[in-house]
């Protein structure tokens, strides 16, 4: 058996944090490849290293003193080495830092010196080889992930090693120029690696004990998922859940290996199972509610739009003429309705407009601002009766009025909108029908 194990940010924010990894690592001989993030936050007050490293580069590219923040940063770094008592000095390591961003290396290169340093003290705290990211993560010109490559050059690359760490975030083009993912990234990494060995697990360490059902900040003591499909990872963390960077499911998806996300604080916990389909039923009858605020609603009318060949075609091209992606488009007979992120929408507005009078020449457009869209996700709501009249009279008794409702022809999730002023209210009241009262479920 092989296990890829990822360890964020938190996990190894310093010594103590360090010294729980290698206990985790060695508890199990079947974690042999290893994916560290940057430091995160000691405290709440704190900043993350990758932060940091952000702020030294624009410092740079300004042509100012960048010697006190990357002192900042090392003495990080020093403090892990000193309280690990490793005989390692990262000296070399951040003359080089220096002297290529004197070169214009790239805001890439500085954000992923957060991990590269990282690995470099895990792997040798570990006693694990180390393998530079940029060596086997591979991108293509445009900086989009180039799959093929990486997974044939990780294959070759990891017959070496029976063990390995390799930093997270970031890989290189063909050039040699170090790009990275997008924030949270180290997840994607940890998936590429666990899909290039066809691990049996990988598992992904953070801090906390898998995924809640709601979010912990407007749910008190939220249940925990203990088993989720990728499916309904992918609803939920679309719509804001972000234990885990949602991109990560696709490189092990396609050959069904499991996602474990577990609590390197709580090691005992089982966490959260990530998989591709399971026969296992659902605890509740709905396995996750998410969401986001700030969208708006263009509501286009027109009579007979329904026999006007094209007529979506081209309400949506208004929309890509200038750059704003829609989220949810739904519609009626003489009404379709085209729901994008308000801030994104406010700049080229009136463009918009402009170009959909133009375009489809509306008997009316209307704008419904500052709205929430929340999901409600699971794959038991497919066998239940009346799930959605339950979320609506939920809703209704806290005098919440829905202003959107969505609904794939998977019966995964059902979407609904609502005023951004009920967000909170509107996640308690479904939270509490399915899960801390659900004896209040209407009965078909």
């Amino acid at each position: 058996m092989k296990k890829v194990v990822k360890f964020g940010g938190s996990s190894l924010a310093n010594a103590e944090q360090f010294r729980k990894v290698k206990e985790i690592i060695t508890a199990d001989p079947a974690r042999v490849y290893v994916v560290p993030s940057a430091p995160g936050k000691r405290s709440s007050n704190d900043e993350k290293v990758t932060d940091l490293l952000y702020k030294s580069y624009e410092l740079s590219e300004k042509g100012e003193s960048i010697d006190e923040i990357l002192g900042v940063i090392k003495a990080r770094y020093d403090e892990i080495i000193e309280g690990l008592g490793l005989d390692v000095s990262l000296d070399e390591e951040f003359e080089i830092i220096k002297t290529n961003y004197s070169n214009k290396a790239g805001v890439a290169y500085a954000a992923s010196r957060g991990e590269y340093l990282n690995g470099v003290l895990l792997a040798k705290y570990l006693g694990f080889p180390f393998i530079d990211a940029a060596d086997v993560i591979c991108f293509n010109e445009d900086d989009s992930f180039n799959a093929e490559k990486t997974d044939a050059k990780l294959q070759t690359k990891l017959r070496e090693f029976d063990k390995a760490v390799i930093p997270g975030f970031y890989g290189s083009n063909s050039d040699g120029f170090i790009r990275t993912f997008s924030r949270g990234g180290s997840d994607i990494t940890g998936s590429i690696v666990a899909g290039a060995i066809n691990a049996n697990i990988y598992e992904n360490w953070t801090d906390v004990s898998g995924f809640m059902i709601a979010d912990p900040r407007i749910v008190k003591n939220p249940a925990s998922i203990k088993a989720i499909t990728y499916r309904e990872l992918r609803e939920l963390s679309y719509m804001g859940a972000t234990v885990l960077h949602e991109d990560a499911i696709f490189p092990v998806r396609k050959q069904g290996i499991p996602i474990n996300i577990r609590n390197t604080n709580c090691p005992t916990d089982e966490g959260t199972l990530i998989v591709e389909n399971t026969c296992r039923p659902s605890e509740y009858i709905i396995t996750g509610i998410a969401g986001k605020k700030g969208f708006v609603a263009i509501n286009i009318e027109k009579d007979m739009m329904n026999s006007e060949i094209g007529f979506g075609r081209k309400v949506l091209e208004a929309f890509e003429k200038y750059g704003i992606s829609f989220e949810h488009t739904p519609s009626g007979i003489d009404t379709f309705s085209v729901l994008v992120h308000q801030p994104e929408f406010e700049g080229r507005e009136q463009e918009v407009l402009s170009e959909l009078h133009r375009s489809v020449n509306p008997d009316s457009v209307e704008l419904q601002t500052d709205l929430a869209l929340i999901a409600v996700v699971g794959r038991g709501m497919r066998s239940n009766h009346g799930v959605a009249a339950s979320i609506f009279v939920a809703l209704a008794k806290q005098g919440i009025n829905i202003r959107m409702i969505d609904q794939g022809s998977s019966e995964l999730n059902i979407i609904f909108g609502v005023k951004n002023s009920d967000y909170e209210n509107a996640i308690k009241a479904v939270y509490d029908v399915f899960i801390t009262n659900p004896s209040d479920l209407l009965k078909f």
